[in-house]
């Protein structure tokens, strides 16, 4: 058997197995990674965006032709849509399933195949515009399919299914969510859905602004160029310059109070 003693000095020694100890026993301290769940990045997602004051504040903007109120009356949420046509004044409101038309603040009879119309149409524009809030909501599904390269950065992508009981009309759509890394700002979105024909629709925020403590974005937004494409896959289409624009989805006059 070999003698260090002798090879070496102690103080050699000590220089020598000091370092060599703590190199080795913070190596076996040294913990994995931590992974996010879904549920982590959309918490963290949501207190970037606004947290708490998505149900706290008042909210007005406009979009298109149309202004739009989201508030808090009476510990219930609230969704307004006001439009003018020609001398009237049109106001619908959505307050929790229920959906009332006021013409020049008289209430006025919708049918009923309408008023749910009406409403689904109301409770779209708000539910964009306050995104990620609504992904908490209780008949929403989230899983985390992994990592994702859109344009060049990488993304969370989550994905968002709805039960039917509370989910909505389109319970049945998919959706899609591709967070920042560091920030968890969705930058991106997706879904598909059936009404009409069906189709897909991809979402690519821009124009990021935050009013009173609120995160608000605009959205240019476009469809697949050909049929058949599976959801999944959209982003890498867009990667491809296989998605055409459809539109842009500008507000304007965003005012929280």
């Amino acid at each position: 058997m070999l003698d260090f003693t002798n090879k070496y000095p102690n103080h050699l020694m000590k220089r020598i197995l000091i370092p060599l100890i703590l190199v080795l026993t913070i190596g076996c301290k040294k913990e994995p990674k931590k992974v996010l769940t879904a549920q982590q990045i959309v918490d963290n997602s949501i207190a970037d965006s606004g947290g708490k004051r998505f149900n706290d504040h008042k909210v007005t903007f406009d979009f298109r032709d149309k202004s739009y109120v989201s508030e808090n009356v009476d510990g219930q949420r609230v969704y307004t849509r006001i439009s003018e046509v020609d001398s009237m004044t049109i106001t619908d409101v959505k307050r929790g399933d229920e959906f009332e038309r006021y013409m020049n603040d008289s209430l006025v009879m919708v049918h009923d195949t309408m008023a749910v119309k009406y409403a689904n149409s109301i409770n779209s524009v708000h539910y964009f515009v306050r995104l990620p809030y609504g992904l908490n909501d209780g008949a929403v599904n989230k899983e985390l399919l992994g990592k994702e390269i859109i344009e060049n950065k990488e993304y969370y992508k989550v994905k968002v299914t709805f039960d039917q009981q509370g989910g909505g009309e389109d319970f049945e759509d998919t959706y899609l969510y591709w967070f920042d890394l560091k920030t968890f700002k969705p930058e991106y979105l997706a879904y598909d859905f059936h009404v009409d024909g069906g189709g897909q629709r991809f979402r690519k925020a821009y124009n990021e602004r935050y009013v009173n403590g609120i995160r608000f974005v605009d959205y240019e937004n476009y469809k697949p160029k050909n049929d058949g494409t599976g959801i999944l896959q959209i982003g890498q289409l867009h990667n491809k310059g296989e998605l055409e624009l459809l539109s842009k989805i500008e507000l304007k006059n965003i005012v929280v109070e």
